[in-house]
């Protein structure tokens, strides 16, 4: 938290009050804005689409705020309906009888696109590694490694158990790893 960010329950106060809603909900985009970014662009790969989806968890953030029950942190909440909003997103790009997983050769070729000569070999790979992970072992490496979350915190994101992200976890090392290995020059 920077020096202008409030807690989350000022926030959340803020945020349920309607003459403070505006500035609880700039003040959410301060705070917020930028990490849920990345956890959506790294899910969805593409900048545009990452926009349409913060877009989207900005609106279903503001249609929900009355429904928080408080059972998790604010934060958890919002990333929740970003992580869901963004598997909405590349939902709609699969056919009916098709997983998001089949995806991964076309979000690919988009990162490729997109990677831009300032980015070295290694994080070009890296990512690379990741998009051949299936969805739910790369949500979850998502958070823990780049978001840097407690399992119990993932769990809450995700709905799945504590144990079963772990599982996740432990085999997006292995197979990053070894793509790593398998792709280096």
């Amino acid at each position: 938290m920077t020096s202008s960010d409030i807690t989350e329950q000022q926030l959340l106060d803020q945020l349920r009050d309607p003459l403070l809603r505006d500035q609880g909900f700039r003040q959410l985009m301060r705070q917020y804005g930028q990490v849920l970014y990345w956890h959506i662009r790294r899910m969805v790969i593409d900048h545009d689409d990452a926009q349409d989806v913060m877009q989207e968890t900005a609106i279903k953030i503001l249609e929900n705020i009355g429904k928080f029950k408080g059972n998790s942190q604010l934060s958890t909440w919002v990333y929740r309906i970003a992580t869901n909003e963004a598997l909405m997103h590349l939902r709609k790009k699969t056919s009916l009888f098709q997983s998001i997983d089949s995806l991964a050769p076309e979000l690919a070729e988009r990162l490729e696109a997109q990677s831009d000569l300032s980015c070295d070999h290694a994080t070009v790979l890296f990512q690379q590694a990741l998009l051949q992970l299936p969805t739910q072992q790369r949500i979850a490496f998502n958070l823990r490694y780049y978001d840097e979350m407690p399992y119990e915190q993932i769990a809450q994101v995700t709905g799945k158990s504590v144990a079963t992200l772990k599982s996740n976890y432990h085999y997006a090392v292995k197979k990053i790893e070894n793509y790593i290995k398998e792709h280096s020059v």
